[in-house]
């Protein structure tokens, strides 16, 4: 069969419709996403997509991280219209996060009022926190909301809580408005949840700040491993978050005079 395709007068080549259709398909993704999945939404077989892949990965058009694909070195200069844009541009700091402080690293990021989980990269030595219930609703339990909502202004921060009941997930969930408000109005060091989303685990996040972006990037670790101070970790952690913001930052200034 001939991998020409035509149409209205044109030959169109099945083979890079078919590329250009799965760098679409990452490009729009909110989470990398594996070959098996690809081939799913595309409706090609395993065999076609794993070539187109390959292909891909050369070029640079897509990146392999250990969870799925991302878009690659390509379009990281593209402005950011896509959720996969922002994932690729983010990754390297989180892989950072994950190998060099040995915790599973996250980044959430208001938008449109509300707080959204970006990304996730495991570290090996130490496991995710299983998300039983979406940040969405637990800005309030997680270090990686609380961070967000510290950030807010007044009103911003009293309209979301406006709209978002504050669940008790666990006996440490602050769930008292009030007592929720003080904590965020009047931060102390990096910003922490101790078990409050996950029984056994602690999270530390810190900001993630540039032109159009407010975001957190956080860490979660089993709470007898943060005992005492994390000072040491949150400067850690706060060096990787600022130079991901001053990279963010960079973007959207070239961005903007292209």
């Amino acid at each position: 069969m001939s991998s020409d395709v035509r149409g209205h007068g044109e030959t169109l080549i099945a083979s890079v419709q078919r590329a250009l259709r799965l760098v679409d398909i990452v490009a729009n993704a909110p989470r990398p996403v594996t070959a098996k999945s690809l081939a799913h939404v595309a409706g090609l077989t395993l065999g076609t997509t794993y070539n187109l892949v390959r292909t891909l990965l050369r070029e640079g058009y897509l990146t392999a991280e250990p969870d799925g694909l991302v878009l690659g070195s390509r379009f990281l200069g593209v402005p950011e219209q896509s959720s996969g844009v922002f994932v690729a541009r983010v990754r390297e700091s989180l892989r950072e996060v994950a190998d060099g402080l040995g915790a599973t690293a996250y980044l959430s990021r208001y938008d449109d009022g509300e707080v959204h989980l970006v990304d996730i990269v495991d570290a090996k030595s130490s496991p995710r926190v299983e998300l039983w219930v979406g940040l969405h609703s637990s800005a309030h339990a997680t270090a990686l909301g609380k961070q967000i909502l510290a950030e807010l202004s007044q009103d911003e921060r009293n309209d979301y809580l406006s709209r978002h009941v504050l669940e008790e997930l666990t006996p440490y969930t602050i769930s008292d408005r009030r007592l929720l408000l003080q904590q965020l109005e009047q931060p102390v060091g990096p910003v922490l949840d101790r078990q409050e989303y996950a029984i056994g685990f602690t999270c530390l996040a810190v900001p993630v700040r540039a032109p159009g972006v407010m975001a957190s990037l956080a860490v979660s670790l089993p709470t007898h491993t943060v005992e005492g101070s994390p000072d040491e970790l949150a400067a850690r952690l706060r060096t990787i978050a600022n130079r991901l913001s001053l990279r963010l930052g960079a973007e959207q200034l070239g961005d903007s005079s292209a």
